[in-house]
């Protein structure tokens, strides 16, 4: 059995999370007893049971300990899977004791006081001494670690972090543990160590009914149950634990080279494209890059990085040939503005703020001779955002109205079922409703989707936009899906970084202002229709190549399952 699972170690790795998954299939196969043989000579674990049981009463005659309280039977019903011969199920209080860490205060931390060991001391299963507290108080004896101790994570704020341990080692000075730690101190704990980290012990975890607090008592350790194997197989089933995890240890560094080094090769050669100095180098890059496509793009960091380089190279200009017969961009510029002028003459439009003219520093590159820089709010004939009132916790039904919430626009697809709905006793503002063909953009949310942009081709009626999103009518003299790309590039994302204002990345802010002042690169009206037309065939195979690898890690999953199941 462990051969089957050593044999094909770099198949199973190769799978989506499948190192992880293989140290879970490890670990579970080391607790029930089939990882390494049984061997009859071995005592039994119910002999080694009656020598603790003996160790402990001598220690509370000799006053060493206190006698612990007795520990509840256990029933057929509640053991998950039969042991093997020479096994047996005992709760972990029979085989060691616990203990709850120190309780201080912030006065008491600082000085040359005693170390306090705490949750964050405990890293990747190892303990971390880079983060001491220390502390000025006098501490009982109960609250020192030992050598040896498995030092618990008893209680976190995130449940995944409940349960993290490491075993102490190396001891260079008396040490403390906190009130929201555990030790277990134990002969069998390098055997308790692989046990408390296994899938098994991970349940007990999950199944703590717990109200407000993630955590794990004292309780639920001493009366978790232990699949207890003789103590010569104990030390059969760390080395060989320990064995098998170094092997995933050199997978995994195996893994994360290859992939950096793919990801370094996919950098260089897509940014080879986006700093060719010529039509004919550009050429040259993108037949070298064309040839290994496919062994290339394998992965979906790689198809990200071509996608983002392919919004990259349709604003440069670089996508496609230029027309001499096209419009240029600056006779474009002045039809737009003859337009805007009609409009504010006959009293449809407000007259608009004049915008700056581009510096030579907000050029990130050249442009083709028959392209021009312009500030977003050249393409715009009007803007406003919406209303926010309070709503209902929940989508609107039917023909309620409904507000739009932020996420409508968050990934530069439009989202209306991302709305809540308006209460009844509020009348909705139809000057707010989205319309067909408005351009949206999200003025405030996390610093990586604030100002992100989408195109609303259709949408149902009564939906509304929160004051937290900005429409743009953008000019009929331009590729509104254009003007989306341009608002979707790198170059963009690092300008809105600079101008966002918040005090944290989880809530960024951006003003109609800063995004009418986006510096973009404007093309032909006839290339911005040859760009967007472009760009959808080469997003098209983009997506074609993904599905392909979404369907090989599908394959490489079950294959992964199929093979767990075996074992």
């Amino acid at each position: 059995m462990t051969a089957l699972l050593t044999d094909n170690l770099p198949l199973l790795a190769a799978a989506p999370n499948g190192i992880k998954k293989l140290r879970e299939l490890i670990l579970e196969l080391a607790v029930r007893g089939k990882l390494v043989p049984q061997d009859p000579s071995d005592e039994p674990a119910s002999e080694l049971l009656k020598r603790i049981a003996e160790e402990k009463a001598r220690l509370v005659v000799d006053g060493s300990t206190k006698k612990q309280k007795q520990l509840p039977g256990i029933t057929q019903d509640e053991t998950p899977f039969d042991v093997p011969a020479g096994w047996c199920w005992v709760r972990m209080g029979a085989v060691g004791e616990t203990n709850i860490g120190l309780t201080y205060s912030p006065s008491d931390v600082g000085g040359i006081g005693i170390p306090v060991l705490r949750s964050s001391n405990v890293q990747k299963g190892q303990i971390d001494l880079s983060d001491l507290v220390r502390v000025d108080m006098l501490v009982k004896d109960s609250a020192l670690v030992q050598e040896g101790d498995l030092l618990i994570c008893a209680r976190n704020g995130s449940k995944a972090l409940v349960g993290k341990t490491a075993m102490i080692s190396n001891l260079t000075e008396p040490m403390a543990f906190g009130a929201f730690m555990a030790i277990f101190r134990s002969q069998l704990n390098p055997y308790l160590l692989r046990f408390i980290n296994s899938p098994l012990f991970r349940k007990v975890i999950d199944d703590v009914n717990t109200t407000t607090i993630n955590q794990i008592t004292q309780n639920n350790l001493r009366t978790t149950l232990l699949p207890l194997p003789p103590l010569a197989e104990q030390h059969r089933i760390v080395a060989k634990v320990d064995e098998l995890m170094a092997l995933c240890d050199r997978l995994e560094a195996q893994q994360a080279g290859a992939e950096s080094a793919h990801a370094q090769l996919v950098k260089a050669l897509l940014d080879s494209l986006t700093q060719a100095n010529d039509a004919t180098e550009f050429a040259t890059n993108w037949q070298r890059l064309a040839e290994h496509f496919h062994t290339l793009f394998t992965t979906e960091p790689s198809i990200d990085a071509l996608k983002q380089t392919v919004l990259q190279l349709a604003v440069m200009g670089k996508l496609g040939p230029q027309h001499t017969s096209d419009e240029p961009a600056s006779e474009l510029l002045a039809r737009i503005a003859e337009e805007k002028s009609h409009l504010v003459a006959e009293g449809k439009i407000r007259k608009q703020k004049s915008l700056a003219e581009i510096m030579d520093e907000e050029k990130p590159y050249e442009l083709p001779t028959s392209w021009q820089w312009c500030r977003l709010g050249s393409q715009v004939v009007e803007s406003g955002a919406g209303w926010s009132p309070s709503c209902e916790p929940r989508p609107r039904e039917g023909a309620e109205w409904g507000v739009l919430k932020v996420s409508a626009v968050s990934w530069g697809a439009y989202k209306p079922e991302e709305n809540k709905a308006l209460p009844a006793s509020l009348e909705a503002r139809t000057e707010h409703e989205v319309r067909d063909g408005d351009f949206l953009i999200s003025r405030a949310n996390t610093a990586e989707l604030v100002a992100r942009s989408v195109v609303v081709e259709t949408t149902p009626h009564n939906l509304m936009l929160s004051d937290k999103i900005v429409r743009l009518k953008l000019t009929l003299l331009c590729a509104r899906r254009y003007v989306n790309l341009a608002n979707s590039t790198l170059w963009a994302r690092d300008y809105y970084s600079q101008v966002a204002g918040g005090t944290s990345s989880s809530m960024k802010n951006v003003s109609r202002d800063q995004i009418l002042n986006l510096p973009i690169a404007l093309p032909p009206l006839a290339e911005q229709h040859r760009i967007v037309a472009k760009v959808d065939q080469l997003m098209h195979q983009c997506e074609t190549l993904m599905q392909k690898i979404i369907a090989t890690n599908a394959k490489q999953s079950e294959l992964l399952n199929a093979l767990i199941e075996q074992v």
